[in-house]
């Protein structure tokens, strides 16, 4: 499975001028939804991606886009790894976000890769065991 964060979702259903050609995360992510690839987003996410939109119709058709993937939601194993997560990488001098330790939890007890492009993760993958996806 891969988990979906807000930088590539944002990137992804961002406003473009139509002569504007698609970052290369998004053609990764238009062929991956195009494989049937198995994708999912956390519910944090999801919030978080919905929280930036200016207008009911804007959110209405980001809501309906956002509704095709699955959730998946935290439960209070996630949030006790999120918090290992975040005294593992403080101890190694890594800063976190209480957001980002939740997504990273979600991804590594779910068997997870993570498509993010959010240097934030790559610094704390290794401390916690974070698989991030990568394709070229």
């Amino acid at each position: 499975m891969i988990l979906l964060d807000t930088s590539i979702l944002s990137l992804a259903y961002r406003r473009r001028h139509r002569t504007e050609p698609a970052p290369h995360a998004v053609e990764i992510l238009r062929q991956l939804i195009l494989d049937d690839a198995p994708l999912s987003i956390p519910g944090i996410v999801f919030q978080e991606v919905l929280s930036g939109v200016r207008t009911e119709a804007q959110f209405e058709r980001l809501l309906r886009a956002l509704e095709t993937f699955p959730i998946i939601t935290a439960e209070p194993k996630h949030h006790i790894l999120a918090a290992r997560n975040a005294n593992a990488c403080r101890r190694k001098g890594v800063a976190t976000s209480t957001v980002d330790c939740l997504i990273a939890a979600l991804a590594t007890c779910s068997g997870a890769s993570l498509f993010t492009l959010d240097e934030d993760f790559v610094r704390m993958a290794p401390i916690c065991g974070l698989k991030l996806f990568r394709k070229s």
